[in-house]
């Protein structure tokens, strides 16, 4: 696998997440039971999309001076375009969090620590799926036509079932923990496991968490194909999407009660979805610039978001 990461870069980067992880952690209580305000969440949020600018910034840097401008433009554009891509596309993950929440009526200040987990679990998660994906496109380059057709049949899916959402009563996991253990009548707390009468139960705080994990699953499948159609090396491809899932827990409370404003958002994600899958597939006969993709994708998200406020307000208005 061809990449520009040496091994210090690696190793900058994992110091950078380890940092950041302990910061919320630690310093901001971030595996304590918490109400998090939309103030505490914009600053979050600010301080991550910050930190990844500045890597993008010191990683052209460095490029620029060692292996020349067009290398530096290159790289720190297919950086940004995949970081885009994944914030994007990980607004879709947060309003499926919402209705995890809401199911098993999770209060917000409960919600923080399942949400911690939850992006542990996709850091480790992503980065296994990244090495294994960017081995398979070394060995066979024909799997870039199938994650391409792959994205396609999401996006349009995406589409056909924008207005269905799922029965999480009738998930196939959840179903079967409630028929092998037993599950409290409510939640205990910030806790996962209660001992009752001698007989450990799971609590519904637990349930949440493991459909959270799941949705994980579920949401890399389609998000790390769709950022191997802008670029193969390993290095930008784990970072860009590790700094895109590093900031999902902040960006999570800060649209928490706004989701009802962006009704129409997943028809720009499944958009997206199109454009990347169609541009893996011609990628032998059209080569379609990075930063080209970085715009249209900006572009259609910019429509999205601004079409889905028009519509709210408008909605808001009719019913007033």
């Amino acid at each position: 696998m061809e990449s520009i990461g040496t091994w210090w870069m690696w190793a900058a980067f994992a110091v950078i997440v380890v940092a950041m992880l302990a910061a919320d952690l630690f310093l901001f209580k971030g595996g304590e039971q918490h109400r998090v305000s939309l103030k505490e969440a914009g600053a979050w949020s600010v301080a991550w999309v910050s930190v990844s600018l500045l890597f993008a910034a010191g990683l052209w840097w460095y490029l620029d001076d060692s292996f020349g401008r067009m290398i530096a433009n290159e790289k720190a554009l297919a950086f940004l375009t995949g970081y885009l891509v994944e914030k994007s596309l990980a607004v879709d993950n947060v309003f499926v969090w919402m209705m995890i929440f809401s199911f098993f009526a999770v209060p917000l200040e409960l919600q923080r620590r399942v949400l911690l987990y939850g992006i542990v679990g996709a850091i480790v998660l992503r980065t296994i799926m990244i090495f294994a994906g960017s081995w398979l496109i070394t060995e066979f380059h024909w799997l870039l036509y199938v994650f391409g057709a792959f994205l396609v049949i999401t996006g349009i899916k995406m589409v056909w079932f924008a207005e269905h959402d799922p029965d999480l009563s009738k998930n196939p996991f959840i179903r079967w923990i409630r028929n092998h253990y037993p599950v409290t009548d409510k939640l205990e707390g910030e806790r996962f496991f209660v001992m009752r009468d001698g007989l450990r139960m799971v609590t519904p705080l637990f349930l949440a968490l493991v459909l959270v994990e799941i949705s994980d699953v579920i949401f890399a499948v389609d998000s790390i194909p769709a950022i191997f159609a802008i670029t193969t090396d390993p290095f930008i491809v784990l970072t860009s999407n590790l700094f895109a899932i590093l900031g999902l827990r902040a960006m999570y409370f800060l649209i928490a009660d706004l989701g009802d404003r962006f009704s129409l958002l997943k028809y720009g994600l499944a958009a997206i979805l199109v454009f990347i899958g169609t541009k893996m597939l011609i990628v032998d006969w059209v080569k379609i610039p990075v930063l080209v993709s970085l715009l249209v994708v900006a572009v259609i998200l910019a429509l999205s978001v601004t079409a889905s406020l028009w519509h709210s307000t408008r909605e808001r208005a009719r019913i007033a």
